[in-house]
């Protein structure tokens, strides 16, 4: 069974989602660069390993990404998420770790990348918003898209009604996303990413 890490700063619930989803895959552990993440205990109540790598207590990106990545090997993973994890990851980091980082986020990329995406959102007027699951680049919130998901912009809507719902949909689609990649289903050709239908053995 292929085993992940999976990385958070915060309340976990995308951690949570690929948790409760029961996915052919063991999550060696759950790393977080926030102490307080809420997402920790989470993970210890599902008897999950955690670990900490404070990106406070580096003196800059370059020796935090190093001590990350270190930590990560520990673990041999297959491949490493990014649910929620708040920190921008330098290029090497990117590139130790090519076709084997996921990340999610709550647009339609490569519409409104950063923060601060539902805001952004309401205030262009969009019809239709949503979320992402990408493979990671150099290139902040681009890279090769996975899967996305849509919702519909209701005309009373708020940040929080929206990210709310959005919210539902990155829960369906993160674990579905990591299980097409265990299952080796995910090709990837340039920026794009096709689907296989046979399952890969590698």
């Amino acid at each position: 069974m292929k085993s992940i890490v999976i990385l958070i700063s915060g309340r976990g619930s995308n951690m949570q989602a690929l948790i409760e989803a029961a996915l052919p895959v063991r999550i060696a552990a759950v790393i977080s660069n926030n102490p307080d993440a809420a997402g920790l205990e989470i993970a210890k109540k599902h008897n999950i390993e955690t670990c900490v790598v404070d990106h406070r207590q580096y003196s800059d990106r370059a020796e935090f990404d190093l001590l990350l990545a270190d930590k990560i090997d520990l673990y041999r993973p297959s491949l490493i998420v990014l649910a929620g994890f708040m920190r921008v990851l330098g290029g090497d980091f990117v590139n130790k770790y090519k076709d084997k980082l996921i990340n999610i986020h709550p647009s339609l990329l490569p519409a409104f990348p950063g923060l601060g995406t539902h805001k952004k959102a309401l205030k262009e007027g969009v019809k239709i918003h949503g979320c992402t699951v990408h493979f990671v680049t150099s290139e902040v919130d681009h890279g090769p898209i996975i899967i996305q998901a849509t919702v519909p912009v209701l005309p009373d809507d708020t940040n929080e009604t929206l990210a709310a719902r959005v919210l539902l949909q990155e829960h369906r689609i993160f674990p579905e996303a990591v299980h097409l990649f265990v299952e080796g289903r995910l090709e990837i050709s340039g920026s794009s990413v096709k689907v296989c239908n046979e399952i890969s053995e590698n």
